[in-house]
């Protein structure tokens, strides 16, 4: 053991000697990558970010010196564990992720590997261009990993896959030769001993593949090198998974995008009806036929009529064009129902939906866990209802399910099956099941994969389909880019066994003693950290491309230990013990749930719903147990306790806050940002303001008195009581104090948020015995009482009740006075939608009672930066600016002349008012406001 770290350290000061770019060898960069989005994990010695090619270069010379294999990687969102090694990990997302040139005229895009594919097509978009391959990964794969992957994407029907979109390659092999590889180039661009190669195998080249088949992904695409197929060095090259060489840059093509789209909705009776109608609409030239079933819908979707939908959508000059395109194929086909949807916004809904689908399949409704042990298989496009049906029988008969979604129209089937990963019995069925499933492929005269490559997941299984002597033929072809075997070993080519490697097998097998609930995930924190499986939503740079709330922090940093899925890994491994190997007390999980801001975005945003805000709550807990906190532990976490003892002192404190010296004095002492203003205290709280006030009727609704707006801003809480007093609501307050452990939750103070929830729930009790709707102006107080009190109380069931019982302020309006009409304000809007509110309340009836009120305008999304306690915590002032940056400040700054700023979150509000010098206010202020002037 002490030489292998000899060895690594050595390894490790090579490589920082000769490498401009980042070389990692700490314990979170290895944990960050030992798995991708597949089934597997291994560990890897270490993490280089090279900054261009000659850094490759120098990395694969030292790593050959060593004898140390290389992996490629790209956004690490394969899901055949290819994106996984031993060796030396090149993540290209750091540095060599350039967009180097864009040639309009010819129609081509010159790339780095790790240019994510949706700044591509930002790119070329206003040339009128895009890149045809889009998987549904598109706002975090890279074009390095669609490239090794050869992935293909929804419009593959119209624009084929990676391969039939390069046109030049350049790369590096493991012995630190260059080629430039494209179609006819000349031999010396290939490896020495190709065209031999080729010579003497034409025969079984130009029979040992099949034929009719979009997607055949499977294996190295030798025949790409056949002379009467131009003998293309680039094609053979992709899908190779990266282990013939490193592709150091690419040149691609680009395609003429439609001008307009619409979307033909249709509906069958199963998803195997659906299969079998999906060729027959191949001739009407659609730009995508996609398929799913109900399994894989929310309820409410407002889809046609059917158990399962195709999605085909068509192009046109015109919208009337493309619109006229989808009629007429709706009405060729033979559905139960359809619709034509034109609608931009509606058809980005639609297509979310089918996005996610590689998240939400893993979670089954009955809370059951599904993997992608099988996944992506193609036959051709005819033959797919009939697969489908055999596959489902095969599947009942090892009593599995899955819901088969993915590209009908290209024959090609994505599905999570509920293999049992935990046990050697469910192992063991998982081998028996891919063995035989791979046999049916074959008779089907499929590919084993359509898609995402063959790495370990269907490698081993490749003799079925190509058989020995062209699987033979595979190796040879490697060992000529790669006689020393070190470019991503045990993919494609001599792979390891497809039920070895498993990333469940080093997690506990009993749960670990946990603070929480986790009810959706049986009690269990591994379970919980589980549901992350890699598709890597969360890493989205844009949150208009597709990520929603999440990630913010990474976003921010582009760091992937600060994105959910990043500290989601280091989670595992730090449950798994081998890398990150001082558990609960781990320096580098504390370190990446640092930069959690807990907006919960990855609650709602993540389509396997991880809860990173509870995790981070969850390991504080246990980190600081019987140790000391940071003091902003203390005076922000334990907030409600320090207000209620300043309340009587309010002038006095402000008046020492305006004080620079003990204003600095205070921030230092309290762990708080020096950039930061303190906020000021109200001189009468909200409670004292409110105090023998009586409802004018009968009292039909509480008014929650959070600590923010009881002691902070008591004039919203005013402004609330006037508004719902005057739509005939009898508002009453708790009868004591009350606190929803908000603070102590994100601070990983526990026990004391179970205290105080616990006494909270005492007061209230008399209140919810009566069954009062309770109304939360807060939106992250109200998130809190409906998430973290049944989640920290499960065992009392007055919480459940509590959580059950809170309603926003315009979700109260709605319930307890359907008929009243709001004040007519007539005013656009700009500002901020809680990031608690999207991710846990949703924000559908203050949208509705904006409207009403002639409040016209789309608030911002994301998150504004400040999340409570975390922008005031020393060290956080930048992170909290950039993502304020993101879309809250850039709203506001362009909102027109009298435009409303609103914010019903406190910490939003804040935000505004110290990084913009603009006062927003809540929607209750605005309507008691228009109450006076009416």
């Amino acid at each position: 053991m002490a030489e292998h770290t000899r060895d690594t350290a050595e390894l490790a000061r090579a490589l920082k000697a000769v490498v401009v770019g980042d070389v990692d060898f700490s314990a979170a960069a290895r944990a960050l990558t030992t798995m991708d989005a597949s089934n597997y994990r291994r560990v890897p010695v270490g993490v280089v970010a090279p900054r261009d090619a000659d850094d490759v270069a120098a990395v694969l010379e030292v790593c050959r010196h060593h004898g140390v294999p290389v992996v490629p990687r790209g956004g690490g969102t394969s899901i055949a564990g290819q994106a996984t090694g031993t060796g030396v990990v090149l993540d290209f997302t750091r540095h060599m992720n350039k967009i180097l040139a864009v040639d309009p005229q010819e129609r081509t895009a010159r790339v780095q590997p790790g240019v994510v594919q949706a700044r591509l097509q930002d790119a070329v978009r206003g040339h009128g261009l895009l890149f045809g391959p889009d998987p549904s990964t598109h706002s975090r794969c890279t074009l390095g990993g669609m490239i090794g992957n050869n992935a293909c994407g929804s419009h593959s029907v119209a624009w084929g896959t990676t391969a039939d979109n390069v046109h030049a390659l350049s790369v590096l092999t493991y012995a630190g030769n260059r080629h430039r590889l494209a179609r006819g180039g000349p031999p010396d661009d290939a490896p020495p001993g190709l065209t031999d190669l080729v010579d003497r195998n034409l025969a079984l080249l130009r029979t040992g593949f099949p034929d009719g088949m979009p997607r055949r992904i499977s294996g190295y695409a030798l025949d790409a090198l056949l002379p009467e197929k131009g003998t293309d060095l680039a094609r053979a090259f992709c899908g190779s998974e990266g282990t013939l060489a490193v592709l150091t840059e690419a040149t691609v093509r680009l395609v003429a995008a439609p001008a307009a789209r619409a979307l033909a909705v249709l509906g069958y009776q199963d998803e195997s009806a659906a299969a079998e109608a999906a060729a027959g609409l191949l001739p009407h030239g659609p730009l995508t036929v996609e398929g799913m079933a109900e399994d894989l819908v929310p309820a409410g979707h407002g889809l046609p009529r059917g158990g399962a939908w195709l999605f085909v959508e068509t192009g046109g000059d015109s919208a009337a064009q493309a619109r006229d395109r989808a009629v007429r194929i709706m009405r060729a086909a033979d559905a139960l129902d359809g619709t034509v949807v034109d609608d931009p916004a509606a058809v980005r809904a639609l297509w979310r939906l089918r996005e996610d689908a590689s998240g939400t399949a893993t979670r089954r409704a009955d809370g059951g866990e599904a993997w992608p042990g099988w996944e992506d298989c193609a036959v051709p496009p005819a033959r797919l209802g009939a697969y489908l049906r055999d596959f489902r029988a095969l599947l009942a008969e090892h009593g599995l399910r899955g819901t088969p979604y993915g590209h009908f129209g290209d024959g090609c089937v994505h599905v999570r099956i509920d293999f049992d990963l935990l046990t050697k019995e469910g192992v063991r069925r998982f081998r028996a099941f891919s063995e035989q499933v791979a046999s049916l492929v074959v008779a089907h005269g499929g590919s084993l994969s359509g898609e995402h490559g063959d790495g370990q997941a269907r490698a081993e299984l490749l003799p079925k389909m190509y058989g020995d002597e062209l699987v033979g033929l595979f190796g040879r072809f490697k060992d000529l880019w790669d006689p020393a075997g070190g470019m991503n070993p045990g993919m494609l080519v001599r792979p390891a066994p497809l039920d070895a490697n498993l990333r469940f097998a080093v997690l506990p097998a009993r749960p670990v003693d946990v603070a929480f609930g986790y009810p959706n995930d049986g009690g269990d924190f591994a379970g919980a950290v589980r549901r992350c499986v890699g598709v890597a939503k969360c890493r989205t740079e844009d949150a208009a491309a597709g990520g929603g709330l999440m990630c913010p922090s990474y976003r921010a940093t582009g760091e992937e230990r600060h994105s959910t899925r990043g500290r989601a890994r280091l989670l595992h491994e730090m449950l798994a013990g081998e890398i990150v190997t001082d558990g609960w007390r781990s320096s580098e999980v504390r370190d990446a749930l640092d930069l959690c801001l807990s907006c919960k975005g990855c609650r709602s945003d993540c389509p396997v719903g991880v809860d990173m805000a509870t995790y981070k709550a969850e390991f504080l807990h246990h980190h600081y147990a019987g140790r000391r906190r940071p003091a902003a532990h203390y005076a922000m976490g334990r907030l409600p306790r320090w207000l209620r003892a300043a309340a009587p002192l309010a002038p006095m404190l402000n008046a020492a806050a305006r004080v620079r010296p003990l204003a600095a004095l205070a921030k230092r002492l309290a762990g708080i940002a020096p950039e930061r203003d303190l906020p000021r205290l109200a001189r009468v709280t909200l409670r004292r303001r409110l105090r023998g006030r009586r409802p004018t009727g009968r009292t039909t609704a509480v008014l929650w008195p959070d600590t923010f707006t009881d002691h902070l801003s008591p004039h919203v809480g005013e402004a609330a009581w006037r508004v719902m007093e005057a739509a005939g609501i009898g508002i009453t307050l708790p009868a004591g104090r009350v606190c929803c452990g908000l603070t102590y939750v994100s601070t990983g103070q526990l026990d004391l948020a179970r205290t105080v929830m616990r006494r909270t729930l005492d007061v209230v009790e008399p209140l919810l015995v009566r069954g009062l709707p309770v109304v939360v102006l807060e939106p992250s107080c109200a998130a809190a009482l409906r998430t973290d009190l049944p989640e920290l109380l499960g065992d009392d069931p007055r919480s459940a009740g509590l959580a059950a019982s809170v309603r926003t302020f315009a979700q109260a309006l709605e319930e307890c006075a359907p008929g009243w009409e709001p004040p007519r304000i007539g005013r656009p809007v700009a500002g901020q939608t809680h990031c608690h509110q999207h991710a846990v309340l949703g924000d559908a009836a203050e949208r509705r009672l904006r409207e009403r009120a002639g409040l016209q305008g789309a608030l911002s999304g994301g998150c504004c930066g400040l999340a409570g306690n975390f922008g005031f915590e020393k060290g956080h002032y930048d992170v909290s600016v950039a993502c304020a940056e993101e879309q809250l400040l850039p709203a506001v700054r362009s909102a027109a002349t009298g435009t409303e700023l609103l914010a019903d979150g406190f910490s939003c509000r804040t935000q505004l008012e110290q990084l913009a010098g603009r006062r927003a206010r809540h929607l209750a202020e605005v309507l008691a406001e228009g109450l006076e002037t009416s």
